[in-house]
């Protein structure tokens, strides 16, 4: 069954440390970001803690990935900007990859400062809490859209259906998620779990790295 998400926080505030109960809180709100978004989209949104900025920062990559997959997609594209999209995914792509790393990397320091992880205690998680943020994020732009196509009244009836049915599927798996959130950062905390953060030494947007780049560069 699935764990509704504002019990789920309140039980587990007094049990964490403050920048996992961040991590946890910060996801929730990321549909009300979602709906303010369509109308005023920010340049280079700031929160009050480093861990709700990383998440932010995170959803606005996946908010921008979103809508730009959808305009490559349009019926008629000039081959223009299919190209300019497809460079703009490759760079949000990157962006995204490093809100990832870099919220990680700041929580890894704050579980294992000192004292290293419990590596002969614990078992290596291999999906790391930022992992699943970044599957949360994606999942709270679905919940968004399919709620639109449900309402869309210039729709037949049987598509609106369908997409009230998807929806509910889709908050059942939003809520499933949320929770082995929390249960990761329970067992992290309590050193059940360890985790390592994976770098994801991408190539093809590094000049040096990507041989269509640097073979074809002008000297």
């Amino acid at each position: 069954m699935p764990t509704p998400v504002a019990p789920l926080l309140a039980r587990l505030r007094s049990r964490l440390p403050a920048e996992l109960c961040e991590l946890l809180a910060s996801v929730p709100r990321l549909r009300r970001l979602t709906a303010a978004w369509h109308v005023r989209l920010p340049n280079a949104p700031r929160a009050p803690t480093p861990v709700r900025t990383l998440v932010v920062r995170l959803h606005l990559a996946n908010f921008r990935l979103w809508h730009a997959e959808d305009r490559a997609r349009r019926p008629g594209a000039p081959d223009r900007l299919i190209a300019e999209t497809k460079r703009c995914i490759d760079t949000l792509n990157q962006q995204r990859h490093d809100c990832i790393e870099q919220l990680d990397t700041l929580l890894y320091t704050r579980l294992y400062a000192g004292s290293g992880p419990p590596q002969a205690t614990a078992e290596l998680h291999s999906e790391t809490p930022a992992n699943l943020v970044d599957r949360l994020s994606i999942l709270t732009l679905k919940v968004y859209h399919m709620g639109r196509e449900a309402r869309r009244q210039d729709a037949a009836p049987g598509h609106r259906q369908a997409c009230r049915q998807r929806l509910a599927l889709l908050r059942t798996q939003y809520d499933d998620l949320y929770a082995c959130l929390g249960s990761l950062c329970l067992d992290l905390w309590w050193r059940r779990k360890w985790f390592k953060v994976y770098y994801q030494c991408k190539m093809y947007n590094d000049p040096e790295l990507n041989p269509e780049i640097y073979r074809h560069r002008t000297p």
